[in-house]
C-alpha cells in the first residue's frame, strides 16, 4: 500500500467514540463550535461531509466544457472535520500534533512566480500595487 492510500484511511485507534471514524482529534485550538460536525448540503445540493464524494448535483458528475471550475472552490466544499485532506501526514502533525508545515516545500528551487505580485506589477506590465 503507497504511502497516499495509507494516508486516505480512517484513522486508527480514536479514544474518543464521539469522532466520526473518518475525522482525525483536532487539537483544541482548531476546534471550533459554531462549524457544522454533522453533514451539510452545500449551494450546489451536494452533501458534503457524508464519505460519498460521488453526488448526482456535483459538478464533477456534470463536467462540461463550459463548467467554470471555481464553481468548486470555497469553504462550502470542504467539510471542516471530515475532509479527506486531513488524514495526509503534514496535516495530521499540524492538527494532531501541532507541527508547522515546513516552509518553502512547495517552492520552485530557483524561480520566484510570485514576484510580479509581491512588487505589485501585473502580467501587462502595469503598475496594481494600488487596486488592493
Amino acid at each position: 500500500m503507497s504511502d497516499r492510500d495509507e494516508s486516505m484511511k480512517p484513522a486508527p485507534g480514536h479514544d474518543d467514540p464521539e469522532l466520526d471514524p473518518f475525522e482525525i482529534d483536532f487539537r483544541p485550538e482548531f476546534r471550533s463550535s459554531d462549524e457544522p460536525r454533522e453533514p451539510f448540503v452545500n449551494s450546489q445540493g451536494v452533501v458534503i461531509g457524508d464519505h460519498d464524494y460521488q453526488s448526482p448535483n456535483s459538478p464533477l458528475e456534470q463536467w462540461s466544457r463550459d463548467t467554470d471550475p471555481a464553481v468548486m472552490a470555497g469553504d462550502e466544499w470542504v467539510h471542516p472535520f471530515k475532509d479527506v485532506g486531513f488524514h495526509t501526514k503534514e496535516n495530521r502533525d499540524y492538527f494532531e500534533r501541532g507541527i508547522p508545515p515546513q516552509g518553502g516545500i512547495f517552492m520552485h528551487p530557483d524561480k520566484d512566480v510570485a514576484y510580479e505580485v509581491e512588487a505589485g506589477q501585473a502580467e501587462d506590465g502595469e503598475d496594481r500595487s494600488s487596486d488592493a
